[in-house]
């Protein structure tokens, strides 16, 4: 079965984990994808754990996509390049501005060859303006976007101190969006035969996904009531069987206070003097966590209480170690999680698809491999038009670089 973008070729200059996700959704998606990789490799590759030439960071972003190693300081590699890019529909980058242009790759030189290409470019802060040269990584952009004051301010510093998040959300974030901006862009050039370039700021991204910005930037003090509907005030219990699992729903808000009542056939706590504003149940939470936790205890397991909770239109969530739901039945239905080969004996566990389309869900059949660095260099130069005598010349200019031969 073919993928939803099959036959559109991705050339992927990008490194680490914004750009590299961005191309992997096109990837996923059933693009051709082309990783074109430095001597000095993609510095993902050195990430732990690692087997061989190949890390798992490296393999989750990666498997799957063809690789090109050229050395752009070498006159000739440049040409390699811009044959790439000549027959790419999209092109994926995400170094600091000027650098691609540094070496003849900017959109505008690569339109003028290639006027239907799809370039898009993610950086921390843009393209133009007074912090487009700076350096950004997902915890810098976190900390200059808000999320690291937000979450500092919902939930204290930990021993007085501040902490980031534990996962690159800016990253991972800026890659989707950069995917969707790419997939409007592919579909504008159906319509009207035209390419475009595409600008994507992590700081902007950040923004976007903040549903409480709209709170952040008003006047409005609500005091202990809480701004939103979750994720910043959500209790855990520990369930009849000893599980521990958070609910959706906070104990404090006016809008979710009264749903756990409901639940609890408790309705008389509304008017008790120790819960009837948000400021006096804070006050008093401890008492009102309790209160909820022993009607918790009163049922015989999990799926009655979830049952009884459900009628609420509460949700909860078990809190789980990454390995236990990969093992689950859940898992094992929606293939959430896919093997692929570490090429030296062993194997990498990655993430799978996060969608299922009815008609185009793509050829799963041939596993996907992190390719070693510039393994496809001869199969895509052969592609590109050039002669075997030809590609023995980069090669012995030093223009391409060679592939390891020790893994399977």
């Amino acid at each position: 079965m073919r993928g939803t973008l099959s036959g559109v070729k991705v050339a992927d200059f990008s490194r680490v984990l914004a750009g590299p996700h961005c191309a992997k959704t096109l990837l996923d998606l059933g693009a051709d994808v082309i990783k074109i990789e430095p001597p000095a490799t993609d510095f993902s590759r050195m990430a732990y754990p690692r087997n061989g030439e190949t890390s798992g960071y490296y393999a989750q972003q990666n498997a799957g996509k063809r690789n090109v190693s050229i050395n752009l300081n070498v006159p000739a590699a440049r040409e390699i390049a811009l044959r790439l890019c000549d027959q790419a529909d999209v092109i994926v980058e995400n170094f600091r501005p000027g650098t691609m242009a540094a070496f003849g790759l900017d959109y505008e030189n690569i339109r003028k060859r290639n006027p239907r290409v799809v370039y898009a470019s993610i950086t921390g802060y843009g393209q133009q303006g007074v912090w487009s040269s700076r350096m950004a990584y997902a915890p810098t952009v976190h900390a200059e976007a808000g999320i690291t004051a937000n979450t500092a301010n919902q939930f204290g510093k930990p021993n007085g101190s501040l902490r980031t998040d534990s996962l690159s959300h800016a990253d991972v974030y800026s890659g989707l969006h950069g995917a969707i901006a790419i997939l409007a862009a592919l579909r504008h050039r159906d319509l009207t035969g035209e390419g475009q370039y595409i600008d994507i700021a992590m700081a902007a991204v950040m923004l976007s996904i903040n549903e409480r910005l709209h709170y952040d930037l008003s006047d409005v003090e609500l005091g202990d009531e809480t701004p939103v509907l979750g994720a910043t005030d959500c209790p855990f219990f520990v369930g009849p069987g000893g599980e521990t699992f958070v609910s959706s729903m906070s104990l404090v808000s006016s809008l979710s206070f009264p749903l756990y009542l409901i639940a609890m056939r408790r309705l008389d706590l509304m008017t008790d003097p120790r819960f009837a504003t948000p400021e006096l149940r804070k006050k008093n939470l401890e008492e009102l966590h309790a209160l909820v936790q022993e009607w918790i205890w009163t049922f015989s397991d999990m799926a009655t209480l979830d049952a009884q909770l459900d009628l609420a239109k509460i949700a909860t969530g078990q809190v789980r170690h990454v390995k236990e739901i990969a093992s689950s039945a859940w898992a094992a239905e929606w293939s959430a999680i896919e093997s692929v080969s570490d090429r030296v004996g062993g194997e990498w566990k990655l993430p799978g698809r996060p969608w299922h389309f009815s008609q185009t869900n793509g050829d799963r059949s041939t596993p996907k491999l992190p390719a070693l660095q510039g393994e496809h260099n001869d199969e895509v130069l052969l592609e590109l038009g050039f002669s075997a005598e030809e590609i023995a010349k980069l090669r012995a200019s030093k223009a391409l670089v060679q592939p390891s031969r020790h893994a399977n």
